[in-house]
């Protein structure tokens, strides 16, 4: 099931992942995405492009931590949970950009990776760090 995004009018607009297909979810449990429905759909609101599907590992917590994003602290005031290793999240563009120039990048989930993530990252860089190609 592709998920979407409201455009203008209420009308319901198809995105599409970064190998042109329908975008797939990223996960629900935790339950990610800027709109936390499960996907890493985006919208002009999304100002850090929240559209790379991966899958955590300790270095690249460690990384974003080191740069001032802690994500495996919970947070339950903003519904966070803290991420551990294993964990698929719908991560910023950039930051998944800055992590793959310093040698930490985490996986990626192509198929649940937004096409706005190449506005950041070359398609090339992110099926080195695929889980979902043949």
């Amino acid at each position: 099931m592709a998920y979407q995004e409201r455009s203008g009018g209420g009308r319901k607009q198809s995105q599409r992942n970064v190998l042109g297909g329908e975008l797939q979810p990223c996960s629900f449990e935790p339950v990610t995405g800027f709109f936390r429905d499960g996907c890493c759909n985006t919208s002009p609101e999304d100002a850090g492009s929240h559209t790379v599907c991966v899958v955590m590992t300790a270095e690249f917590l460690a990384f974003s931590k080191s740069r001032g994003n802690d994500l495996s602290t919970p947070m339950p005031q903003f519904g966070f949970p803290g991420l551990k290793p294993g964990d698929r999240w719908c991560l910023c563009a950039p930051r998944w950009q800055e992590a793959f120039l310093a040698g930490t990048a985490p996986k990626v989930a192509l198929l649940a990776t937004q096409e706005g993530a190449l506005e950041y990252a070359e398609l090339a860089d992110l099926k080195k760090f695929a889980i979902d190609l043949n």
